[in-house]
């Protein structure tokens, strides 16, 4: 519950996320921090900055407990709040997209609201109240902002003749070479995670992230797993909180010239210490993804995009050396 000045009676941090903060000596510190800025309501930016978003990228789980990461598309008003507790999201899953599976009545959902011409970021966790036609309803426990680190800046264009189109699908059980193409020329992909224990209260649920570095630095380690440096942020530790709970984890990456959407459910293990973290210049972590499989979706996404401005955050990092 929220206290009149904003601040949480209880901490917004579950036991994974506490244990990593304990790790790092910093465990006073964020409980302070998060109770301050962590709230189960959204304030008035946030629910005006979510109204002005034709996109929203979501996290889900699957029956079998696997997270996927999604991307919700609209014109902008297709996100809207009746109140600080509710957020209304008026668009249906993309052709393809595994929230077309995963969305249910009860459903955890994990909601990141990112503008990346501007870089500003807002993070919503809850729970699906409603769903009908036209879209669902969401009951907010967690909300709270995010800082721009990592974000490259780029520029869209709805396409809206391409909202309810077809596509090609793609099941993917290793990565081949349209998929390796995707990967290793990103510079920013989704990760969704879960903690869906009901003792952890309103820290319980599903978390979407966003990751971004420059392009290349995701690495591909044969032809089911991945590499990927971690770099200095807010400290909240959502993500690898989760996973040192729970080891499954969902990434999503966007080719932005194509629209191809390539969306991978898996495991994935925190590297914290050893030399391997030394190998990509400015990484404090490493975090190794295995996939368990997958799906491309050919020009599945109805927007296009500019070439990026990559962030000033990214001078301070070098690229994976052999």
């Amino acid at each position: 519950m929220a206290n009149l000045d904003g601040a949480t009676t209880e901490s917004p941090f579950h036991r994974g996320e506490q244990a990593i903060h304990a790790r790092l000596g910093i465990l006073e510190r964020m409980d302070k921090q998060g109770r301050r800025f962590i709230r189960d309501y959204m304030l008035d930016q946030h629910r005006q900055f979510f109204a002005q978003l034709p996109y929203v990228i979501a996290g889900t789980v699957d029956a079998a407990g696997a997270p996927w990461a999604s991307i919700l598309v609209g014109n902008p008003g297709f996100l809207s709040s009746s109140d600080d507790r509710a957020l209304r999201v008026t668009a249906k899953p993309l052709f393809g997209d595994p929230l077309g599976h995963t969305l249910a009545k009860g459903a955890d959902i994990g909601l990141l609201g990112i503008e990346l011409h501007t870089r500003r970021r807002n993070r919503l966790n809850g729970t699906v109240v409603a769903i009908d036609a036209e879209g669902f309803d969401v009951k907010v426990k967690q909300s709270f902002g995010n800082c721009p680190q990592y974000i490259q800046a780029r520029m869209f264009e709805l396409r809206e003749d391409m909202l309810s189109a077809s596509r090609v699908v793609w099941e993917v059980t290793t990565l081949e070479a349209q998929e390796r193409k995707i990967i290793s020329t990103s510079d920013t992909f989704f990760i969704a995670t879960a903690h869906l224990d009901a003792s952890a209260g309103t820290a319980s649920g599903v978390d979407v992230s966003h990751r971004g570095g420059k392009p290349g630095f995701v690495r591909i380690d044969g032809d089911r797993s991945l590499t990927i440096p971690d770099f200095s942020g807010n400290l909240h530790f959502n993500t690898f909180g989760n996973l040192e709970l729970n080891p499954r984890a969902g990434l999503l990456f966007i080719d932005f010239e194509r629209g191809d959407l390539l969306y991978l459910t898996g495991t994935a293990v925190v590297i914290w210490d050893g030399d391997e973290i030394n190998t990509y210049a400015g990484a404090e972590r490493l975090l190794r993804f295995h996939l368990e499989k997958g799906y491309l979706l050919e020009g599945g996404l109805p927007l296009r995009w500019t070439e990026p401005e990559f962030s000033p955050f990214l001078d301070r990092m070098g690229a994976w050396q052999s």
